[in-house]
């Protein structure tokens, strides 16, 4: 093995377990266990001021710890000029006495930390921001007790879990220097009478964020671990742990003799040849619905010869894979919420690398049925293997519903930022359910217009069509018209996630570099469309 891919003294497991939440009925008031050998802090949520009035607004547990430790905390969040703004916090370090002191202070025998934690003016995921901002502020501590999810809405103890988890974690690292981890445990003190109800929103909590993090994972993971069967194996080791979920791995051999020429061709210029893998979640009780989600795996990618210029924007693209690992963490998500709906991942892995076998512009493909693509920029690869993968969703695994997500263009990213995903269907009621599925999660998308007058701009004189337009503008449209026409007749949604996929700075509730956009939204999404019907959301 050459030293660049020497990984044996790198952990290259990936899927980890999340800190412990657990609910428990009371208030700060009357909750006994708070001796600092027990709890090492104390969380409160405040809100914002509202209009023009210039008062912070205490929520539940502010006043219960102010009269227990006698301490104003209102004052001491003015004094630090703390606003309450959603996903912010604000720590109170109270100091002990001198050794040998005889004086008692009023908080003895009580946790030394009370963190504030801006819950904003209770809208859309402001309870997600204000978890996360506690997870963040409660790395490194054992057990965190907190009165922020006790507002009496069981979806805002769902968002803060959620928040909380997503950004308790260190993201994977090869470093050797060890992180502080999560709190053990976070008790969430929650009224009598909404104990049932909250500890009923925990487990989607988890399993979304489980999601999320199998995803960034994944992406995060340098290129020289993460060839195409490194890929693979993850998959087929995290199977282990589902009754439900089977992993398929069709290698060169097989995509050579199917046929598979589009997929082959992006992949031959490595030494790591190209794989087809499907990860299916078959429920126990028997379904008709069949859902494929096809994901981008491009496990680095260099641009082939057409090279990525300028040069800078290779570093992240390790990434490139990101679409296939979110696709893969939901149908591990799906198996885990036991969801009444077949789903089947199916993963187009492969490296675009330059090679003495690379493939060229000019070059004419042949895809699995048999279309024919003239290759005008080898650096438009994720479309080519999204079109054998669809072909196989559509004909082989003969899904009812395809998705696909994918890294796909520049061009997303560019009209939309780093926090919208671009969604092109053309079923309207299918766009709405991504769209709820992604403003309750916190991953929205935009619905995209499929302009069809563009597609005479992929027309090729030598082939079926050509991979990329003849006319510059429109690079996002352009290319799910390319992918439209390799799912014929059978219902689709297209997600490029280039822009949220990758964050050039660590966020409130994901880290620098990979987020795993798209595990979420498509374990909420799938949730939707199983307990929808067809003609309402």
């Amino acid at each position: 093995m050459s030293p660049n891919t020497d990984t044996h003294h790198l952990d290259t497991t990936r899927g980890r377990d999340l800190p412990s939440i657990v609910v428990h009925p009371g208030t700060l008031e009357d909750y006994e266990i708070l001796g600092p050998d027990h709890v090492d802090a104390l969380a409160v949520g405040v809100g914002a001021p509202v209009d023009d009035d210039d008062e912070l607004q205490p929520r539940a547990g502010v006043v219960h710890v102010s009269a227990r430790y006698r301490i104003n905390l209102s004052e001491l969040a003015e004094r630090a000029r703390f606003r309450g703004a959603a996903g912010t916090t604000h720590i109170i370090d109270l100091p002990r006495v001198h050794t040998g002191s005889t004086t008692e202070l009023p908080w003895d025998g009580l946790p030394l930390r009370i963190i504030l934690v801006g819950v904003g003016h209770s809208e859309a995921n402001d309870m997600a921001k204000a978890g996360a901002a506690l997870g963040q502020a409660t790395r490194g501590l054992h057990r965190v007790v907190t009165t922020v999810a006790a507002t009496g809405n069981p979806n805002d103890a769902r968002a803060f879990a959620r928040g909380y988890l997503l950004a308790a974690p260190r993201p994977w690292s090869a470093k050797s220097r060890t992180q502080p981890g999560p709190a053990d445990e976070l008790v969430l003190l929650v009224p009598d009478h909404d104990v049932t109800e909250t500890t009923e929103q925990l487990p989607a909590a988890r399993t979304s964020a489980w999601a999320t993090w199998f995803a960034r994972d994944l992406t995060a993971t340098s290129s020289n671990i993460k060839t195409p069967k490194w890929f693979a194996d993850q998959l087929v080791t995290q199977a282990k742990n589902y009754d439900t979920v089977t992993v398929t791995v069709r290698d060169h051999t097989w995509l050579d003799k199917k046929k598979y020429g589009a997929l082959l061709a992006v992949g031959q210029g490595s030494q790591h040849p190209p794989l087809l893998v499907e990860v299916t979640h078959t429920p126990q009780a028997k379904t008709r619905q069949h859902v494929a989600i096809v994901g981008k795996g491009i496990t680095f990618d260099t641009g082939g010869i057409s090279l990525k210029r300028p040069r800078e924007t290779m570093i992240p693209m390790k990434t490139d894979m990101a679409g296939a690992a979110s696709a893969a963490a939901a149908v591990f998500a799906a198996a885990q919420n036991n969801h009444p709906t077949k789903v089947t991942a199916i993963l187009a892995l492969a490296e675009n690398h330059i090679g003495a076998r690379s493939y060229r512009p000019g070059d004419i493909l042949r895809t699995h049925r048999g279309t024919t693509i003239e290759i005008t920029n080898t650096d438009a690869e994720g479309r080519l293997v999204l079109a054998d993968a669809l072909e196989h969703a559509v004909h082989t695994v003969k899904a009812d519903l395809v998705i696909d997500i994918a890294t796909l263009t520049g061009a997303a990213s560019m009209g939309l930022g780093r926090d919208h995903g671009a969604l092109y269907t053309v079923d309207p009621i299918l766009a709405e359910r991504m769209k709820a599925a992604g403003e309750a999660v916190g991953e929205p998308v935009w619905h995209m217009p499929l302009v069809t007058d563009y597609a005479d701009d992929l027309q090729s004189d030598v082939a079926d069509v050509a991979n990329t337009s003849r006319t510059p503008g429109g690079g996002s449209i352009t290319a799910a018209l390319f992918l439209q026409r390799f799912v014929p007749q059978v219902p689709w949604i297209h997600l490029d996630i280039a822009g949220p996929a990758r964050s050039d700075k660590a966020r409130i509730d994901a880290p620098q570099g990979a987020t795993g956009y798209g595990a979420r939204l498509l374990t909420e999404f799938l949730h939707r469309h199983a307990t929808s019907s067809s003609t309402q959301l």
